[in-house]
Parts: C-alpha cells; sequence; structure tokens
C-alpha cells in the first residue's frame, strides 16, 4: 500500500455472507483522518449519503466532557471501511479460533472526500473528539468491509432506530453517579437526588408516593417523578426557592424546605393528596408543576419569618379554597377540574393562576 496510512492492531471475524468486521482503537483525533462524513443530501434528483446534520451544542458539550481531564469514554464509532484498507493476519499458535484473527490494519490516508472509511455511527463523537483537548484518548472502533451506501444507510438505520433512555430513567441513576458528568446530565443531578430523598426517606410526605422506572413490584406511586423533578429544578434556580442553597452542602436544607412545603401542601388539600391522577389533578403533572412554581414566593417569604412552617401552611390554606383538584370548577380559568392536562398551555395557565392568587392574598390588608 503506498502512501501515508494509519496502522492499527486488530481483531477481525465475520458476519453476514462473509463480511469483514473489525474491532481496534484509534487516537480521537485521527478518527477524522480516516473517516469522512456523508451528509444526507439530494444530488440531482438522487439521495446521497445518510448522516444528519452537525448538532453544534452537542458536539461542544462532548469536547467540553473530554477536555476536563481524564474521562471514561468507552464509547465505540461504528465505520464503513472501503477495500482499499488492507489486513494482515497474525501468525498464531496452533488451534488459535479461526472465528477471530488478530493481527494489522492498514488504513490509507486519503483527503477529504476520497477517505478510505465513512462513519456510520457517531459523528457528533468524532467531531467532538477532533476538537478535545484530550485528542489523543484511546477510542473504540467497529468496522465493517463495504462501500456499498445501501449497507451503510441499513446499518445506520439499524443503529439508531432503538429507543433512547428514558430521561425517567437517567434521572433515577444520576445521583448514584460520582463520575465527571456533562453539564446538561449535572444540571439534574441534585434535582434527582432530592426527588429520590423525597421518595425514600422515612418521614418525607411523599415517600412511597413517587412513580420511578424501577418499580417493577411492589405498590407503584401516584406522582410521576419526572413532573416532580422539574418542579425540583426550577425551584433551585437562582431565583427560586432553593436557589440560596449551596448545591455542594446544601442538599440538607432544600431537602428539608421540600419537606417543610409538600408536608403543608398535604395538610392544606387532605381530600385531593394521595389518590391517583385521574382521581385528583392536584397528583397529576400539571398539578405538581403548578404546585411546585407556587413554592418559590411562598418559601422566599417564609424562610425569611419567625415562624416558616406557620407561614407556609397559612399562604396555602388562603388559596386551598379556591382550588378545584377533585371537583368543581377553577374561577378565572374556565376548566373543569378534570379538564387539566400535562401540556405547555394547562401547565402554564393552572401556574400562572395560583401565583395570582397568592399575590392577591398574601397583601397586607389596609
Amino acid at each position: 500500500m503506498k502512501g501515508p496510512k494509519i496502522t492499527v492492531r486488530a481483531l477481525r471475524t465475520r458476519q453476514g455472507v462473509d463480511v469483514d468486521v473489525f474491532a481496534f482503537f484509534l487516537p480521537g483525533d485521527q478518527v477524522a483522518q480516516i473517516a469522512d462524513i456523508t451528509r444526507l443530501r439530494r444530488g440531482e434528483g438522487q439521495l446521497e449519503g445518510f448522516q444528519r446534520k452537525e448538532i453544534r451544542a452537542h458536539v461542544s458539550e462532548i469536547a467540553e466532557f473530554l477536555s476536563q481531564g481524564p474521562v471514561l469514554f468507552p464509547n465505540a464509532i461504528i465505520l464503513a471501511l472501503s477495500p482499499q484498507v488492507r489486513f494482515k493476519s497474525a501468525r498464531g499458535p496452533a488451534g488459535e479460533d479461526e472465528a477471530v484473527r488478530s493481527g494489522e490494519l492498514h488504513i490509507p490516508i486519503r483527503p477529504e472526500g476520497q477517505r478510505a472509511a465513512w462513519i456510520v455511527d457517531g459523528q457528533q463523537r468524532s467531531l467532538a473528539l477532533a476538537r478535545a483537548k484530550q485528542a489523543d484518548l484511546p477510542v473504540p472502533i467497529v468496522a465493517f468491509l463495504s462501500d456499498d451506501t445501501e449497507t451503510q444507510r441499513a446499518q445506520f438505520i439499524l443503529v439508531n432506530k432503538a429507543k433512547p433512555l428514558s430521561p425517567r430513567l437517567i434521572d433515577e441513576l444520576l445521583p448514584s453517579m460520582a463520575m465527571v458528568l456533562p453539564k446538561s446530565l449535572k444540571a439534574r443531578q441534585l434535582p434527582s437526588a432530592l426527588c429520590a430523598a423525597l421518595a425514600d426517606t422515612p418521614g418525607s410526605p411523599l415517600k412511597g408516593m413517587i412513580k420511578r422506572e424501577s418499580q417493577s413490584e411492589g405498590p407503584v406511586g401516584v406522582i410521576t417523578d419526572s413532573g416532580l423533578t422539574k418542579a425540583i429544578a426550577a425551584n433551585l434556580r437562582p431565583a427560586g426557592a432553593l436557589g440560596a442553597y449551596d448545591p455542594q452542602g446544601g442538599m440538607d436544607a432544600a431537602f428539608q424546605a421540600l419537606c417543610t412545603y409538600w408536608g403543608a401542601v398535604r395538610d392544606a388539600f387532605p381530600d385531593a393528596w394521595g389518590k391517583s391522577s385521574e382521581d385528583s389533578r392536584l397528583m397529576h403533572t400539571a398539578g405538581i408543576q403548578a404546585m411546585g412554581a407556587l413554592m418559590d414566593p411562598i418559601w422566599t417569604r417564609a424562610d425569611a419569618s419567625a415562624d416558616p412552617d406557620t407561614a407556609v401552611a397559612e399562604a396555602l390554606a388562603r388559596i386551598a379554597p379556591r382550588c378545584a383538584w377533585t371537583e368543581g370548577q377553577w374561577d378565572g380559568l374556565g376548566w373543569g377540574w378534570g379538564d387539566i392536562q400535562a401540556t405547555s398551555k394547562h401547565i402554564k395557565g393552572l401556574t400562572e393562576h395560583l401565583l395570582k392568587l397568592d399575590r392577591e392574598l398574601s397583601r397586607p390588608a389596609r
């Protein structure tokens, strides 16, 4: 093989109808030297390529994560290889498994658009690896020998058609992770941890009431964890009820504040508490998020008072007669209690209505 090339130690096996499949490692920045990204487009009436557009925010996030220092990044990139590559088997001892052979894979380095490999899965990762500070991070590669676009498209669809992980599953796993995480996941970690604490801690007003992905046996809660986690994340914003608490050392204080508030919600609406979301819109995602938003002004005032527990209870008691969680109509909204759904329109409308009631009813009497 003439010209520049990259030589790597590789394992070879065969799948399908005698299709060579290879497994090897490459420094991250070398992936872009050997592989092209064939973008999906229309050329002269025909469909060309198959890859989606670069998602810059996603690429930047991965690159930032990779640049933080030593990180674990075992995510394999899948390549299709041109017949231009060459594999030279190593001489193994007698009796070596013939299904998998070790050897050297020689991959020519060509100009962009003429390369000997194409990325089937992992284009965002490969772009991020090329831009990250740890450009020499060894990356696992799985490659199959085929320059047929239809075969590459078929593999692209098969790899990407699997249903992504449920956000609820990710949120439930996050609190147990101590490793360095991408920024978007790191922001979800504390709300998820607080939701888990509310679900599991004895004395929590929400213990045993939260539906979780891991529940396959036993009693099932009535509150979906995703709605509560989203509400807590909003409370943790700088202007939120929990925004003043230190994210590193203030989890206990934030947890106690949540227990105080949601305990007061339970006491203010005993007839709506603990029922299914079909029977009580307080337990519905819309109700949980709206009441979570109401915590911001109520707790901010109460936290500055001499008796926070009493202040929260009194604020909710003022609002309670105007709420229609299990029957009747919401005055001012024109919605029946059962009309409320987990849509942005209903969540926003209910939230704004409750906040308005709180402002009006908490004003000092003149």
